[in-house]
């Protein structure tokens, strides 16, 4: 009884409670200058482990003194803050704009190409479907890309405004580098027009998506919306990402010409939203007047290199006045082609999008200037498991006040109560 007695108070002693309540103090480091502990088993000893910064890495003369939580304190007190509004507003334009961008038209990946046809064709448009069937060999051929049924992407960005333009004055930023937002994005497509995409750039993430029949997308400052009009594929996944349903898009484009890109002869596709597109995206008070898609496409290699796109938003207040519009174009360079699973994809990209505001009085324009870096970490084609219940929308999805860009919207309506001088880049696309 009584060794049965011992061996129990033992076993309190090296309870967890008591190794806490006496093992109060950071335990004592080895000096660098002591020799290292011997293994008794004839083996080589482990160093002790370091539960704070290295004292020697010239940051670590107050850990010595201080301890890990009094260092910690000090170097968030150090840090500079970045949580200004501008910053907010800033990333809130940025994710706003360039996050979830959709093409011009509806496009259905199930239907096949139109044939080559010469006869009683114009030039333009045979010259275009010659240009596609190049295009999609290049790519893979068109019996390779018909087998990929859903694939999924994976990748890093850096967005930034670089640029600020009134009547009056440019403002530049001068620490492109330092004020640039990085983030990642996760993308995933399922034949013939479900997608959903998911970035987090900063502190604030979005989501869009489309089930074959609505396309949403979710803001943290907005909530969820639903896009007004023809389902259409996303953006991004055309640059360089989804070759067929690229080459689906163009099917009724025109070849307006030849241009150098880069120093690389191209020739130009020219794709046009119908007056029906654009009447069914319109809403409220909010009129899509335009959205014209071009694309370049290389002479000696087939492939798509350059987009452009320019879409222009008539936005009517409420009190009457005179409209504002909207001018958005966003020019995309694609590069560092490579083949996955045989199919050539886009590893990298550049992206410029000019955001223009004109329309309320001769010398009231403005003009923004925003960037976006990005590049392809993963991709896979026909991923397993994937299926319809990946691209459900939202519960609370409620419908959008303007199409896709409902940050315009809210532009308008706290635009009144705001006196001229106060209307910056910062507080434009602020949600009032």
């Amino acid at each position: 009884m009584e060794r049965r007695q011992g061996f129990f108070s033992a076993l309190r002693e090296f309870s967890p409670a008591r190794l806490r309540s006496k093992n109060t103090t950071m335990p004592r480091r080895r000096n660098r200058t002591e020799p290292p502990p011997v293994a008794r088993s004839g083996g080589e000893a482990l160093a002790p482990l370091l539960e704070g910064p290295d004292p020697g890495d010239g940051g670590g003369g107050e850990c010595k003194k201080d301890g890990w939580g009094e260092w910690v304190w000090a170097q968030l007190a150090r840090a500079p803050a970045v949580a200004g509004g501008h910053r907010r507003s800033d990333l809130r334009l940025l994710l706003g704009v360039m996050g979830a961008p959709l093409a011009p038209v509806h496009v259905c990946a199930g239907e096949p190409l139109p044939h080559l046809s010469i006869k009683d064709t114009p030039i333009e448009t045979s010259s275009a479907q010659y240009i596609l069937q190049q295009y999609t060999a290049a790519s893979g051929g068109i019996k390779l890309l018909s087998t990929i049924h859903n694939s999924y992407a994976m990748g890093k960005m850096r967005m930034v405004a670089s640029e600020f333009e009134t009547a009056t004055k440019v403002m530049k930023n001068r620490n492109s580098s330092r004020d640039a937002e990085s983030g990642s994005f996760v993308l995933w497509q399922m034949a013939p027009e479900m997608w959903y995409v998911e970035l987090a750039v900063g502190a604030s993430k979005i989501h869009a998506g489309c089930n074959g029949k609505t396309v949403w997308r979710h803001t943290p400052w907005l909530g969820a919306h639903a896009a007004k009009g023809p389902v259409r594929p996303l953006r991004r996944a055309l640059q360089g990402l989804d070759p067929l349903t690229t080459a689906n898009m163009f099917a009724n484009a025109q070849c307006i010409g030849e241009k150098k890109v880069n120093g690389e002869d191209c020739f130009i596709l020219k794709l046009c939203a119908d007056p029906l597109t654009l009447k069914a995206r319109s809403e409220g008070p909010a009129e899509i007047i335009r959205h014209v898609m071009f694309g370049y496409f290389s002479q000696k290699t087939g492939l798509l290199i350059h987009m452009e796109d320019s879409h222009l938003t008539r936005i009517q207040s409420s009190s009457g006045g005179e409209a504002v519009y909207w001018e958005t174009t966003i020019t995309s360079l694609l590069d560092d082609y490579r083949p996955v699973e045989g199919v050539m994809v886009a590893h990298s990209g550049h992206s410029v999008v000019t955001l223009f505001k004109f329309g309320e009085a001769a010398m009231s324009h403005t003009k923004t200037r925003m960037e976006e870096a990005w590049t392809i970490e993963e991709v896979a084609f026909n991923v397993p498991g994937l299926s319809m219940d990946c691209f459900i929308p939202p519960s609370d999805l409620k419908c959008s006040s303007v199409s896709e860009n409902p940050e315009l919207a809210q532009t308008q309506r706290g635009k009144n109560a705001m006196p001229n001088s106060d209307r910056a880049k910062a507080s434009a696309f602020e949600r009032q």
